[in-house]
């Protein structure tokens, strides 16, 4: 449907329209079709870099007139090609000329011009269509519609370097998950655009590997698939390291070094392999200098962090590469006052998006820091890091402050500094204020972080429970996202371990019982397994056991009964044994053993289970007094 001429137009707007641009549009109308092809050059002449000329245009209805003039059979070829340039030229305007061409139904017109014989108005259609789906206001699925449209657009890829460059330029940004992915796989999109990383055109190199990167990221099958892709005898990821070489353009390097992270990642490459360990990371480290631009240094950190996230070997190089950690500082200086810039537009551009160069410092410092004490120390020894840390969890981004908490957390399961940088920022001051009021995926990591301030050798503990952090807690145990309940219970777990006989009554009396059974048939198993933990922190020491069995003994043994009756693994088994082992323990609390048949029937039946640990007797030392807090 094309959208209707007829629609009323406000005087208000129509006031501010010029008598030339309603020139234009009237001589759209004309019965002479060379005087409407004129006009239609004309109209183009007079748009290209004018904004306002655009709107003007938009306003009066040119839009829907050109997309008419651009289907009619009766059209010339020459005019239905400056029809679709005039209409790419309107959509280089504003986010809002998108929307109105979008709301005219503008890209099945375009598609079905694709169907045309004449390659130059192919082109202009495709490259239309590359500026519409390139706009962040349009919807990705919209070239997913008709399923004959992507087999169309592999067919059409060896028309020209033009149809190349623009239809890659479209793959690589309406694919935007596995399920795009998998559309175009399945449509051949490797063989086909493989060849191009050869082409005589850097453009259509640039795009096709662009459309690899898009189509590799977090998907094994499609990364299993090129690495072993022949092109003219050389296999891809040889082809990608001879891209991300020195002497080429530092836009190659990068998307050479993403492709080659990708698959490695989804592990089509070994972490060990040289072209990971001698040419990806050093390339990754190289775009972090402050040589580079910004965009390129994001781009460069954001990626090594993702490189080098699961692997220790990984981090440990990266760290000792080029000075790494010190490069990374300079992330939080920037622009500084002996800034190298003199474009006044690119200062201003730079100065609006200097917080994505502290995110993506925030993130690689995580990923160098989530395994050895050694590089925690040296990125917590860099200048007024924990300063900075604790000044980007206010930050007004909502990346920024993810990524500083991602941070914290990495840095946080280092025992040392748990003890004495964290505790001399009082980190845990400004991290409770971001668990009161964060959206869920900050939520998530800031939680993961609270578990391990609150181990039993943090002095943030103590501090943490007078402000209010076992209500808290409790809360996120009754979230719909699994991640918050398995972090409130493990939080609540670390906390209770060989804590006062208060707190594990604050505990028990602000989750109640309900909540606790409701765990305990959590069809997630960390949480099942974390509420077991607690349960057991709970249930250590004698006097506590008899304290809390005395109040709550009937739940706590309906609740084991539950368990060892249900269909459970072996580990979820015996952390229930290890809760009945602890009730042993208690003076009083036995008796509510030795005075259950049933209980005492399944631990002798465990007792003679082959492969499982026997059971101690109902007196003496407990089996497993606790379950042991570790770092989240």
């Amino acid at each position: 449907m094309a959208c209707l001429l007829e629609t009323p137009i406000r005087m208000s707007v129509l006031s501010e329209v010029t008598a030339s641009s309603r020139h234009y549009v009237d001589r759209l109308f004309d019965p002479d079709p060379q005087k409407v092809l004129q006009g239609v050059i004309d109209m183009k002449n007079a748009v290209i870099g004018n904004n306002k000329q655009k709107a003007n245009l938009i306003v009066l209805g040119a839009v829907p007139r050109l997309l008419y003039l651009l289907q009619q059979e009766t059209s010339s070829t020459e005019l239905k090609t400056e029809c679709a340039v005039v209409l790419g030229s309107l959509a280089m305007g504003t986010e809002n000329n998108v929307k109105s061409l979008l709301d005219c139904h503008i890209i099945p017109a375009l598609l079905q011009g694709l169907l045309s014989p004449d390659l130059k108005f192919i082109e202009a259609c495709l490259r239309c269509l590359r500026t519409i789906f390139t706009s962040p206001v349009t919807p990705e699925e919209l070239l997913y519609t008709d399923a004959t449209v992507i087999p169309h657009l592999m067919a059409l890829l060896s028309r020209s370097r033009y149809t190349q460059e623009y239809i890659c330029q479209i793959f690589s940004h309406c694919c935007k998950g596995p399920d795009h992915q998998t559309i175009l796989f399945n449509h051949g999109a490797v063989q086909n655009i493989a060849h191009l990383l050869t082409s005589v055109s850097y453009k259509v190199r640039m795009q096709a590997l662009k459309c690899f990167s898009v189509l590799a990221f977090e998907n094994p099958q499609v990364s299993m698939t090129l690495v072993n892709v022949l092109v003219d005898g050389e296999l891809l990821p040889q082809i990608f390291v001879k891209m991300l070489q020195r002497d080429k353009p530092i836009e190659m390097q990068l998307t050479s070094a993403k492709c080659l992270t990708y698959m490695c990642r989804a592990g089509a490459i070994r972490t060990d392999d040289n072209c990971i360990v001698l040419k990806t990371l050093p390339c990754l480290v190289r775009m972090c200098s402050k040589e580079r631009l910004l965009e390129e240094r994001v781009e460069g950190a954001e990626t090594l962090a993702y490189l080098i996230e699961p692997d220790v070997e990984l981090q440990r190089i990266a760290s000792i590469t080029d000075h790494l950690i010190a490069m990374l500082a300079d992330y939080f200086k920037y622009p500084s006052s002996v800034s190298a810039i003199t474009d006044i537009k690119r200062l201003d551009h730079d100065l609006k998006h200097a917080h994505e160069l502290r995110q993506a410092a925030f993130k690689l410092y995580a990923s160098l820091g989530a395994n050895d004490e050694d590089i925690r120390k040296k990125i917590i020894e860099t200048e007024n890091m924990m300063d900075r840390i604790v000044t980007g969890l206010s930050e007004s981004s909502v990346k920024v402050r993810l990524a500083a908490v991602r941070c914290l957390h990495s840095l946080s399961r280092s025992v040392q500094q748990l003890r004495t940088s964290f505790q001399d920022h009082a980190v845990w001051k400004p991290l409770m204020k971001v668990l009161q009021n964060a959206p869920d995926e900050i939520l998530v990591v800031a939680s993961s972080m609270l578990c391990n301030l609150l181990l039993e050798f943090s002095p943030s503990k103590e501090p943490i429970l007078e402000s209010g952090a076992v209500e808290l807690l409790c809360g996120l145990t009754q979230s719909e996202n699994p991640a918050l309940r398995v972090n409130g219970i493990w939080a609540l777990m670390n906390m209770a371990f060989q804590a006062e006989q208060k707190i594990k009554a604050d505990i028990l009396r602000s989750l109640s019982t309900e909540q606790l059974f409701r765990l305990l048939s959590d069809s997630d198993l960390n949480v099942l397994m974390k509420t077991l933990g607690l349960l057991r922190n709970l249930l250590s020491t004698r006097p506590h056991i008899d304290k809390i069995m005395s109040t709550h003994g009937k739940q706590i043994m309906q609740a084991v009964t539950l368990i060892l009756e249900g269909e459970h693994n072996i580990e979820v088994k015996e952390q229930t044994l290890c809760i009945l082992a602890n009730i042993a323990d208690g003076t009083t609390a036995k008796e509510l053993i030795m005075t259950n048949d049933d209980i005492l029937q399944k631990i002798k039946y465990y007792m003679g289970k082959d492969g499982t640990a026997a059971v101690p007797g109902v007196t003496g030392t407990p089996w497993a007094p606790a379950s042991i807090p570790h770092p989240c």
